[in-house]
């Protein structure tokens, strides 16, 4: 069997459990709208944070923008190519992040740091962008999702390089306290483990299925 007829029935065998989790994705982006949404209408107030106040601000808006979708692409694309019976998998604990993450934005409502450097961001990723969508911060989760989702070497590398990159640009254009950048490791080892338990099953059943099909 080729590995473009492998891809296939990987694929055909997997494809319940990736069409669920585009519906989980939908879902997660639409809730994120409207916590970025309720968050913007509630912020009223800046506060001090230490490494702000000595550090920046500095213009990066190209890392800001471009890094950000160059991570959300590979963390996509990777088991799409390369994988496909994990799509759902990283879809499925992608879209788990971005609920988490929408929770814990309506809980807190603060204005951008002191000197933000503004900010917009169009097209397919403008749910990510909001003014007041500040706890936890996106952009060092997403790419340490990847980190802890793929076990090749060299992509780990990738992730981990740019979670710690994009965290020091938000920092730096003052877009995210600091606590919104360090807390995001905690909380998405935290919804990796619990994301790898719900769908950890699903990612088995295709296993036993392509094993009972070879035999």
């Amino acid at each position: 069997m080729t590995w473009f007829e492998e891809w296939k029935e990987e694929v055909r065998y997997n494809l319940n459990y990736v069409l669920l989790a585009i519906a989980f994705l939908i879902a997660a982006i639409f809730v994120t709208q409207l916590a970025g949404i309720y968050a913007d209408g509630k912020a009223d107030v800046s506060v001090h944070d230490l490494i702000l106040d000595n550090v920046g601000p500095y213009d990066l808006s190209f890392l800001f923008h471009y890094g950000l979708i160059l991570v959300i692409a590979v963390l996509i694309l990777y088991p799409l190519i390369y994988d496909p019976k994990k799509i759902h998998y990283a879809i499925g604990i992608f879209s788990l992040l971005l609920l988490v993450r929408a929770g814990f934005t309506m809980l807190t409502h603060l204005n951008q740091p002191f000197g933000a450097i503004a900010v917009s961001t169009s097209g397919p990723f403008n749910f990510l962008n909001y003014s007041a969508d500040l706890f936890f911060s996106g952009h060092t989760a997403i790419p340490f999702l990847g980190f802890l989702l793929y076990d090749d070497k060299k992509l780990k590398y990738f992730f981990l390089f740019s979670s710690i990159v994009l965290g020091i640009t938000v920092l730096v254009m003052h877009v995210h306290y600091s606590i919104d950048v360090l807390s995001a490791y905690f909380i998405t080892y935290g919804v990796y483990k619990i994301g790898s338990k719900i769908f950890k099953d699903g990612d088995k059943n295709v296993k036993r299925k392509l094993v009972s099909k070879s035999v």
